[in-house]
């Protein structure tokens, strides 16, 4: 003010103050700045804030001088893209390490999304395929045991007729052969005794039928695993009892269970002949059901044996 001042009481003319005010600012900006760090904290996005703070200051002070000096040349142009290349370069070295991850945390995102709305549709799969099981069970299996039932009673009804008695009799048989497959279709989409006991019950009615061992480790919290979980170790269980029943008859097999709090995970052994084809439909579908629930599926059947069966089903929400 003061130089303003005396320029004024000179008679005007060039406005030579601009520079002693621009001198000022470029002394007191950085000693004020600093003066504001005190007692904040010093990360690398604050320390480029305050650089851009200072900057934008030192800017307009230019821009005042460049204004009231006449306004003359593109001086001023230059000295704020110099600002702004030191800035730009003072961020791209602080920032260094937040810049990739941008586009990292906006992929883990969408990976997230994809991973929830996938687990929720095999959640909503499971769901559906445990209402038809029950539909079928209850439903259309019922009505069938029903029909033979009657089918029974009209083929003792006419014993006297043959002709009739075995149309009768052939249609109970058909009815009988209907109601088998229903029950292996059932079987294939979750057994009963899955869902009302859980887990172990089942995987212990297939071991019994099967004369294998049965190891359980865990699960003494009386918690289950989510029902998608003990469905894929299930039937990763039951296919690899099947195989085993059929390429190596006779062969010991062990079954080992394992719960953790965030995983369920089944071991099947045998020691047949080995060489189990790995590129087969059944191992297929099997690695596709654990993986797609995020799990791990692993086959080892080198030739002359053992096989041994590995699948890890995460039981996370």
């Amino acid at each position: 003010m003061t130089c303003t001042a005396a320029w004024a009481a000179a008679g005007g003319g060039y406005f030579w103050p601009s520079w002693v005010i621009l001198g000022c600012a470029t002394v007191l900006l950085p000693l004020l700045w600093r003066q504001n760090l005190r007692g904040k904290a010093n990360t690398p996005r604050s320390r480029v804030r305050r650089h851009l703070e200072v900057s934008v200051a030192l800017s307009a002070a230019l821009v005042f001088v460049w204004a009231f000096s006449g306004a003359q040349g593109p001086w001023v142009l230059w000295s704020v893209i110099g600002l702004g290349v030191v800035l730009g370069v003072h961020a791209l070295i602080d920032l260094r390490d937040e810049l990739p991850s941008f586009g990292t945390r906006t992929l883990q995102e969408r990976v997230d999304t994809l991973s929830r709305t996938r687990r929720q549709a095999v959640d909503a799969q499971a769901a559906e395929l445990r209402r038809i099981e029950r539909d079928l069970h209850d439903g259309a299996q019922a009505r069938l045991v029903v029909l033979t039932m009657q089918l029974g009673r009209a083929e003792a009804a006419v014993a006297h007729e043959p002709k009739a008695a075995a149309l009768v009799r052939a249609a109970r048989e058909e009815a009988n052969l209907a109601i088998r497959e229903l029950r292996d279709l059932t079987r294939g989409i979750a057994p009963p005794v899955l869902a009302d006991r859980g887990l172990v019950a089942a995987v212990q009615s297939l071991t019994q039928r099967g004369r294998a061992t049965l190891e359980v480790v865990g699960g003494d919290d009386g918690r289950r695993p989510p029902p998608t979980a003990e469905g894929a170790a299930y039937f990763v269980v039951a296919e690899a009892l099947t195989n085993a029943t059929k390429h190596a008859p006779g062969a010991a097999v062990h079954v080992r269970i394992a719960f953790t709090p965030d995983a369920v995970s089944v071991d099947v052994t045998d020691d047949g002949h080995g060489n189990v084809d790995q590129a087969g439909t059944g191992v297929q579908g099997l690695r596709a059901r654990v993986e797609a629930l995020d799990g791990t599926f692993v086959l080892t059947s080198p030739a002359g044996g053992p096989t041994h069966v590995h699948a890890e089903v995460p039981c996370a929400s």
